[in-house]
């Protein structure tokens, strides 16, 4: 069905077909497929620029979410100001399966920036876990975690778990809070194999130190690949 936009009126194109889609997906079920961008130039007979903004509008509201190479679907509400999230439980809340593939898990002694990371003597024993994350199959990031042996005694022996959050929690050990940094920057040539990029390719650096309450223990590296990993982060006005 064709639609039909106020030509003359004090209301921009682009808000008209942003209110349609709101007003059409508005009490769709999150997962939901939104209009494509096709369908609606089709339909209101508008240039692709003015479908794109009033979609970006929406994505950006969190109405909606772009997922790469799948289209664009209503969004999951998003999460609480501050609520840390594992790789496992942020893939889940955005409909997606995530998969972990360890390729390193042994004992090491920590260099100068890990032991100061984790507020430890270099050359003290840390526990060095290196995963390829995959969400519905697709490789995700490369994430190096490093922790504290000496506050997990035995978890290298009991086989490594599915979640490290819910091995941590286990143990009383659960993060609370953290602190994490985030840069732009480019994939080296191993990084590039495992994530399955060109050497060279956009990534995201994401580093975490993660707390349970006053005690460090996690120090995380991630590299995600960037054509397949937005970064959401709730800002409020302090009261």
């Amino acid at each position: 069905m064709e639609g039909v936009l106020v030509g003359h009126g004090r209301v921009p194109k682009h808000v008209q077909v942003r209110e349609y889609v709101r007003g059409l997906v508005r009490e769709a079920q999150p997962g939901t497929a939104a209009p494509s961008e096709r369908e609606l130039v089709h339909q209101f007979h508008v240039a692709r620029m003015t479908v794109r903004q009033a979609m970006d509008s929406l994505v950006a509201e969190g109405l909606l979410e772009r997922i790469p190479g799948r289209g664009t679907f209503v969004a999951h509400p998003r999460r609480t100001v501050g609520r840390m999230r594992s790789f496992t439980e942020e893939m889940g809340s955005r409909g997606m399966l995530a998969e972990s593939q360890t390729l390193l898990a042994r004992r090491e002694t920590a260099g100068p920036g890990v032991a100061r990371a984790l507020e430890m003597t270099a050359g003290d024993p840390v526990i060095h876990w290196r995963r390829l994350r995959r969400a519905d199959g697709h490789p995700m990031c490369v994430e190096d975690a490093y922790l504290n042996e000496v506050l997990l005694p035995g978890f290298l022996q009991s086989g490594m778990p599915t979640s490290l959050y819910e091995a941590l929690a286990d143990r009383g050990l659960r993060p609370t809070w953290a602190e994490d940094s985030i840069t732009a920057d480019v994939a080296n040539a191993d990084e590039g194999r495992l994530l399955e990029i060109p050497a060279g390719g956009p990534v995201m650096r994401h580093s975490r130190r993660a707390l349970a309450v006053e005690k460090i223990v996690e120090v995380s590296r991630s590299v995600y690949r960037g054509d397949r990993f937005t970064m959401w982060v709730q800002l409020g006005r302090e009261t």
